[in-house]
């Protein structure tokens, strides 16, 4: 563990030994006249647009004030705030930055995309000493293309198509993520239809690598919030008052699986074997879930997501009783990204009934009975020590700690596996030379009540555009 520990602190070292703020006071000083200087511009212009208000001149006056407030004020941003700010801001209903791109043509034709690559290194020896038997890796996990149309103000046409794993010949496989048509009724309501990405957590939605903290995703996100998360349904998609607001119906969990859809069920490891992806999806079940953000405070976002809905898909067990398998996932979260800072919170709550009936089908015996209840939370924490130095480049140590149990409730007869209750602490860095290039290095501490954790050094590249 030590000889992979080493590298992991050693990053860290440097990077926290970089120069400090207090050597861009020069700099920090022309910032502050810069920006007294923008203030006093954003007044002189608010005046004269309220001046062509008051009077009902030209269309085209008004106009250009207008885009001169909004540049200004994108400038403004960038100083006060940070670059993460606005970043974070470019992200439009739900999706990251790149995803968003369609909603920022005038009209017409959009395409974005990123990718992400992850060498992973893991220790010789487990937890408890023994060989852990695993060998390194590097694999070319994702390259991504999003293609969007915008017919005009009200109807867009969005879609990610990811390849996965570099080649389909061997581990690798194409597949839509999301393909869906928003048609704005009003400036704060509009319905979206399609193959939909569930607003659940954080990275279901917003996974493009530049724009999160971590080699990989968190097991949470991957395990309980199975990401990357998509179904067929319709619902209402808005912002307004300082809140942003997601709400679908959409084709339900296969928790027994072997459907037309090809989905294997939940198993003791979680949920994520239930996604049916929108491929011949079964459909017996219909399922809610929605999402509720405050996003009043630029840099802030605090909310809550749910999600309900029968699993059983018309399955029986053995007896020939229907399986309903109700199941409930909840989930509350919190971010701040501003100031340099880069703070995220997430604590989850899965519940699955009719479990007695989903083992049967599943001929599960023992401790590999699926989760009666499931439970999982992660809490992280970077900082740009960058962020007072006048350079695009952007080096961010961080910390995260993550406890999950995909079997923390299991039904009578039936003995949780210890392996299932686990932590992970992860330590590194991210240096991003421009906003939309990252380059990560962590060390990931990984110990579960079995004892058979194996740690791990990560590095990968991602990229957005």
């Amino acid at each position: 563990m030590v000889k992979h520990l080493l590298p992991a602190l050693l990053v860290v070292a440097v990077l926290l030994a970089l120069p400090s703020p207090s050597l861009a006071q020069e700099g920090n000083e022309a910032d502050r006249a810069r920006i007294e200087e923008l203030e006093r511009r954003v007044a002189a212009l608010q005046a004269q647009l309220d001046s062509v208000l008051a009077g009902q001149t030209d269309a085209e006056r008004l106009e250009q004030l207008r885009r001169q407030i909004d540049a200004i004020s994108h400038e403004l941003e960038v100083m006060q705030l940070g670059r993460d700010v606005v970043e974070a801001d470019e992200s439009r209903y739900g999706l990251g930055p790149a995803a968003s791109k369609v909603y920022r043509v005038r009209r017409g034709v959009s395409i974005g995309g990123y990718g992400e690559m992850l060498y992973q290194n893991f220790s010789s020896t487990r937890q408890d000493d023994a060989a852990s038997g695993k060998k390194d890796q590097i694999d070319f996990l994702r390259a991504v293309l999003y293609f969007g149309y915008k017919f005009n103000d009200k109807i867009l046409f969005n879609s990610e198509i990811e390849f996965e794993h570099a080649a389909t010949s061997n581990a690798g496989s194409v597949a839509v993520e999301f393909a869906y048509i928003d048609f704005f009724l009003t400036s704060w309501v509009g319905v979206r239809a399609g193959l939909l990405l569930l607003p659940m957590g954080y990275l279901n939605e917003l996974h493009e690598p530049p724009i999160f903290l971590g080699t990989d995703r968190p097991e949470t996100d991957r395990r309980i919030i199975p990401t990357t998360w998509r179904e067929n349904g319709l619902g209402l998609v808005g912002e307004a008052g300082g809140f942003a607001y997601r709400a679908y119906a959409v084709n339900a969990f296969d928790a027994v699986g072997d459907g037309s859809s090809k989905a294997s069920g939940f198993s003791a490891t979680g949920l994520r074997g239930g996604r049916q992806k929108g491929s011949k999806a079964v459909v017996e079940h219909i399922a809610g879930v929605g999402r509720l953000d405050y996003v009043g405070v630029l840099g802030l976002n605090v909310g809550t997501s749910l999600y309900y809905g029968n699993a059983g898909q018309g399955n029986v067990d053995s007896n020939g009783q229907l399986i309903s398998a109700p199941t409930f996932i909840w989930e509350g979260h919190a971010q701040y990204r501003a100031h340099g800072f880069w703070l995220r919170g997430l604590y989850t709550l899965s519940t699955v009934g009719d479990v007695a009936q989903l083992n049967d089908a599943h001929q599960f015996t023992g401790n590999e009975s699926i989760g009666e209840r499931l439970t999982g939370w992660y809490l992280e924490a970077g900082y740009d020590v960058l962020h007072s130095v006048r350079t695009e480049h952007q080096v961010i140590p961080y910390v995260r700690y993550e406890q999950i149990n995909t079997q923390a409730r299991v039904p009578a007869g039936f003995t949780a596996n210890p392996a299932t209750e686990a932590t992970i602490t992860t330590v590194g860095a991210m240096w991003k030379p421009i906003t939309n290039v990252a380059v990560k290095v962590d060390y990931q501490a990984r110990r579960n009540a079995a004892r058979t954790g194996v740690d791990q050094l990560n590095v990968s590249l991602g990229f957005l555009f």
